[in-house]
């Protein structure tokens, strides 16, 4: 496994496959920023589940890897997973917390034993999928309506749900509700075009801040940092 952090687009629709070396930090000093997403997770002799974070989380002395990841579209990760998302918001937790001891056991020998790791932890991944109820249309047009910038109340109207319904729903798929999945989201879509070149100030504009300012406080808040620190 590389001594990096580096990621490639999975088998499984819109998934994210990603390895990290032992020591490499990810980048941003090995803060792992709020997504939305759910990721299920690989070290030697331990699968994990990594819950929908509200915050940046920094991974402590125990866990420096190498490790393997699978990071599940927004939604997608309590369908797979049979938990839940808001009850593991902002939590690291072993599978053998969720699914059977025996059970686990012998899917991380199964990895741990594999040539490559985070191929075969995305061949479970694939699996798991084969073997899920279909994800609620629903859900993924909620997450879909707020990625594109969509406001809660024009979502919410869009899928015929009402706030409570939508905030509700909102818990179990993404793990908190409509207005933080949208923060987030447009978070990420800001980081996404200042990384490409777009100054600051328009990125803001475009991704919906009140202005250049408003963008560096949601940062601090979700991130902890400054967002120079982030590019």
């Amino acid at each position: 496994m590389s001594t990096h952090y580096a990621e490639r687009p999975s088998r499984l629709s819109e998934a994210v496959v990603w390895t990290k070396g032992a020591g490499a930090d990810g980048g941003a000093g090995g803060l792992v920023l709020p997504d939305g997403c759910m990721d299920l997770l690989w070290t030697e002799g331990r699968l994990l589940v990594a819950g929908p974070d509200t915050r940046a989380f920094r991974p402590g002395p125990g866990l420096r890897g190498p490790w393997a990841g699978v990071r599940f579209r927004p939604g997608a990760g309590p369908v797979l997973l049979g938990v839940p998302a808001h009850e593991l918001r902002d939590r690291r937790v072993e599978l053998a917390d969720l699914w059977p001891d025996g059970e686990v056991r012998r899917l991380t020998e199964r990895v741990d034993a594999a040539p490559d790791p985070a191929a075969a932890l995305e061949e479970l991944a694939l699996r798991l999928a084969a073997a899920a109820q279909p994800e609620d249309p629903l859900v993924r047009a909620v997450a879909a309506a707020l990625a594109a910038g969509r406001g809660v109340a024009a979502t919410a109207e869009a899928v015929g749900l009402g706030a409570r319904q939508l905030h509700r729903r909102s818990l179990a798929a993404f793990g908190y509700g409509p207005k933080t999945l949208a923060r987030i989201l447009r978070l990420q879509r800001a980081l996404g075009l200042a990384r490409s070149g777009v100054p600051l100030a328009e990125t803001a504009a475009r991704t919906g801040y009140a202005d250049q300012a408003h963008l560096a406080r949601d940062v601090r808040e979700l991130a902890g940092t400054r967002v120079t620190a982030l590019l």
